[in-house]
């Protein structure tokens, strides 16, 4: 272990509905999609037609701004529509499955004889590129940049998240061979962070830098890994990978043909007897949740976590980089005289004026409801009890409202993504939409400034 990181900035919200250690029957999905939206900052190109036939493995897009970034499709079947938005924007593919297994095969049998650029090609034409991100920004990773560092967090922190743990319990080889192809991109071993109280199965892991991880939720967030281990400096950048696609790196490695697996975490209080659910990229979510009783007669349905998730439908389809789906019911019932102080103790609050932190211990029930509306900022230090990294969140906030370019660079907008405001949403009294303000601010860096 190299280090441990802890911080006491933060807050673990108890929330009822964490999905048991269980991995229910894998539902078959009659269609799956691809929804360019899933990409950050990607504009696709179509290679394929509506009616037309595609394999698994197959591209179906790939992005403008490189040609070579190809995003395939999860199953074999037919192109059975393209669903267009405002001014023709592509919202998603969808892909009738043939229930057949018809893949593009890759020659992978000397892989580790590869030298970096020669393995970087093969991930780029099998379309598993798009696994791996880059910081600043969040986009997916420039192939021709070397990067300082790559970096895996195996310990999550936010609501009711995935247990990697569990979900990697029998795919130990196929990670490991993951992180091998991903050593041969960088100068220098892997980092993969770990749970400090209990690394468990990672243990078994080699040729990586480890460090372990604790505190309240956003402590899991890889922005904090990334300035206490290997900060960025001007012109830097630093590669991500979530833990469930380094072993989808790995089964590629060994079969040749690229794998969407997805093992995905039901979770929320609106659904009876949370479990796990194995499928594959842009499923169908109507056939997964059909396997659960859902309470309540009107549920949001969230594809991720309650905090960074986006909000989808029963009719739905499962993101492209998701291990959870979150269901919680909406919060349409308002509350007389809420804002009167010790009322409605049994509602979750991280305010001092609540009791609500002495009871429920075994979790709280809670719904869409923001209990507020959207007012001004008021400088209240709220924001910073739960932001852990050195930024100022409040200011960066303001200047991302304001467009200030060079105030975003000084105050750290190359050092966070969205995801690290979800705390922030949700605590700050404001009721101001954090994680949508910076991803504004991130797309007019990119713009701007690339």
């Amino acid at each position: 272990m190299i280090k441990k990181i802890q911080t006491r900035r933060g807050a673990n919200l108890n929330i009822n509905g964490e999905a048991e250690k269980i991995i229910l029957r894998t539902p078959s999905s009659k269609t799956f999609a691809l929804k360019p939206d899933d990409f950050f900052g990607t504009f696709p190109k179509l290679l394929k037609k509506e009616g037309q036939e595609i394999k698994a493995g197959e591209p179906v897009f790939f992005s403008k701004n490189d040609p070579r970034i190809k995003f395939v499709s999860p199953v074999s079947g037919i192109i059975q529509s393209i669903e267009r938005g405002p001014r023709r924007k592509i919202e998603k593919i969808i892909i009738a499955n043939s229930l057949v297994d018809d893949s593009i095969s890759h020659k992978v049998d000397n892989w580790e004889k590869l030298n970096r650029n020669e393995l970087i090609t093969l991930l780029l034409e099998s379309g598993n590129w798009p696994f791996i991100h880059q910081r600043p920004y969040g986009t997916i990773a420039n192939p021709d940049e070397t990067p300082k560092a790559i970096f895996i967090s195996a310990h999550r922190t936010s609501p009711l998240c995935p247990d990697f743990e569990f979900i990697l319990n029998k795919e130990i080889k196929a990670f490991q061979d993951g992180i091998l192809i991903l050593n041969k991109l960088v100068d220098q071993q892997v980092f993969l962070g770990t749970n400090a109280s209990h690394p468990g199965i990672f243990n078994e892991i080699s040729d990586i830098q480890n460090y372990t991880v604790a505190g309240p939720h956003p402590a899991g967030n890889i922005s904090l890994h990334i300035q206490e281990l290997a900060p960025l400096n001007m012109g830097e950048r630093v590669w991500t990978v979530n833990p469930e696609d380094v072993a989808n790196l790995g089964r590629f490695a060994k079969t040749g043909k690229f794998s969407p697996r997805r093992t995905i975490a039901i979770t929320g209080n609106a659904v009876e007897d949370p479990k796990y659910i194995i499928t594959k990229q842009g499923a169908e979510l109507q056939p997964i949740l059909d396997e659960f009783k859902l309470l309540y007669p009107q549920n949001r349905v969230i594809n991720g976590d309650l905090l960074s998730g986006t909000i989808t439908h029963l009719d739905g389809y499962l993101g492209y980089y998701n291990n959870q789906i979150s269901v919680i019911p909406e919060g349409n019932d308002y509350r007389m005289f809420g804002w009167l102080p010790f009322k409605d103790n049994n509602i979750l609050s991280l305010s001092n004026t609540s009791f609500s932190r002495l009871f429920k211990k075994k979790g709280f029930e809670v719904d869409t409801n923001l209990n507020g509306e959207e007012r001004a900022i008021v400088v209240t230090g709220e924001m910073e009890k739960v932001f852990p990294l050195d930024v100022y969140p409040m200011q960066l906030l303001k200047a991302c409202m304001f467009e200030d370019i060079e105030k975003m660079e000084a105050l750290g907008i190359y050092e966070v993504v969205p995801e690290d405001f979800g705390l922030i949403d949700y605590a700050n009294t404001s009721k101001i939409e954090a994680q949508e303000i910076i991803r504004q601010g991130i797309e007019l860096m990119i713009n701007e400034v690339g």
